[in-house]
């Protein structure tokens, strides 16, 4: 018996028909389902779901009361919008009764196993916006929108097509093509959200300056990515991505540029020893800054020192 408030799970993808009330799947492990305007959620729909497998959706038309979950943040779908979950995330839907003849779109399912022996199923934890979060997602120009739709075309003609032994590679490469267009429109969400992105990245220096002068914080140690990110109300993989595109680096490597930073300003202008400036940093043992330092910078912070005196 599961437990209250505990998610529903969804372990294959006819199940997931089924609950929708929708024809089984032409294909066990991969689907595609377009969305219609419906009253209210099918009955047997919890509030909260986690899938195994798969799920690119795109919405439109979504006005509120409409609202979806993801984990624990919920997101009003006011244009269109194209998200991504993997499997063993948690969403859901709110239970409120909605209908609008303006609601389109479709969801992409597919399961681990049909990635199985395929380059694809050795990359995909390579795309981070499988864990980016709903209010992260992708909104696509027309442009965009209709290169994507494309693909799905052909990803649908295939399915629909009796599956022969060319099908599963063709579907494959048209699914790689869809993740590789996804990523590169993100880095263009990323540069055309600049002013956003750029003061989320200021937040993120302050926030680092912050921790570096609170001793007592940095008695934990240096602050993780995940911290930072829960900071900013951001997922970590959203800003390792944002990050990357605006500075070239993810974010644990930008947390260890700013502690270099901060310690050659502390060893060219304090008496403080290595070890002192190491303990200030967040580091428990000096070994393991001083190895990040010579990492960083090709030379040990003794030797940074001696160019200053």
């Amino acid at each position: 018996m599961m437990e209250k408030n505990q998610p529903y799970q969804i372990k294959t993808i006819s199940d997931f028909h089924k609950i929708l009330g929708a024809p089984a799947p032409e294909h066990p492990l991969i689907s595609i389902i377009d969305i219609k305007p419906f009253e209210h959620i099918p009955a047997g729909i919890p509030g909260n779901v986690v899938n195994g497998f798969y799920n690119i959706s795109l919405k439109r038309g979504f006005r509120s009361p409409v609202k979806f979950k993801y984990g624990q943040q919920a997101y009003d779908f006011d244009e269109g919008v194209l998200s991504f979950m993997s499997p063993g995330q948690v969403a859901g839907f709110d239970p409120q009764k909605y209908a609008s003849p303006e609601q389109s779109g479709w969801l992409l399912l597919f399961h681990p196993d049909f990635l199985w022996n395929t380059t694809l199923a050795k990359k995909i934890g390579q795309y981070g916006f499988f864990d980016y979060a709903v209010n992260e997602a992708l909104f696509l120009s027309d442009k965009e929108e209709e290169t994507l739709m494309q693909i799905l075309g052909n990803i649908r003609q295939e399915y629909h097509n009796n599956m022969d032994k060319f099908s599963h590679d063709i579907i494959i490469t048209q699914l790689e093509s869809l993740l590789n267009y996804s990523d590169r429109f993100y880095q263009r969400q990323f540069m055309t959200r600049r002013k956003a992105s750029h003061e989320l990245l200021d937040r993120l220096n302050k926030k680092l300056v912050d921790c570096f002068n609170d001793l007592k914080a940095m008695q934990d140690g240096p602050p993780t990515v995940s911290y930072l990110a829960e900071y900013l109300h951001v997922s970590p993989d959203y800003l390792s991505g944002l990050l990357k595109t605006l500075t070239g680096l993810t974010t644990q490597q930008h947390i260890h540029e700013k502690i270099i930073e901060k310690a050659k300003q502390q060893l060219s202008t304090t008496n403080l020893s290595v070890s002192e400036i190491a303990y200030q940093l967040g580091f428990e043992h000096s070994q393991s800054f001083s190895k990040l330092f010579k990492a960083k910078t090709n030379i040990s912070p003794l030797t940074f020192r001696a160019k200053f005196n």
